[in-house]
């Protein structure tokens, strides 16, 4: 019985990093990755302090994925961020995978 929840727990492992390097992927295919970084301020925030800032919003997922896929300004200084041509599913994705970057 340890051994099968062992072999349970390590196959959700890898399922999970795959989805995490999916969504890095997305990332970069939608060129997110030209103005931001997962660890360093470029053009705009870093994904880490994104998830700081959001991490006790309820919300935030949602309010992410809007702010994804129609843009905004404002929040992080003067330079706007451009919409994006991404679809809803895809804005979520991305917004989720920001918020588990740590």
């Amino acid at each position: 019985m340890k051994a099968a929840y062992i072999a349970i727990m390590a196959a959700a492992g890898v399922v999970v990093a795959g989805q995490a390097h999916a969504d890095e992927a997305l990332a970069k295919a939608k060129n997110c990755m030209t103005c931001h970084a997962v660890d360093k301020k470029l053009v705009g925030p870093s994904y880490k302090d994104v998830a700081a800032k959001y991490k006790a919003d309820k919300s935030a997922v949602a309010t992410l994925a809007a702010k994804i896929k129609a843009g905004g300004k404002g929040n992080w200084g003067q330079i706007p961020m451009p919409p994006n041509n991404v679809t809803e599913d895809e804005a979520k994705k991305l917004a989720t995978w920001v918020m588990a970057t740590k």
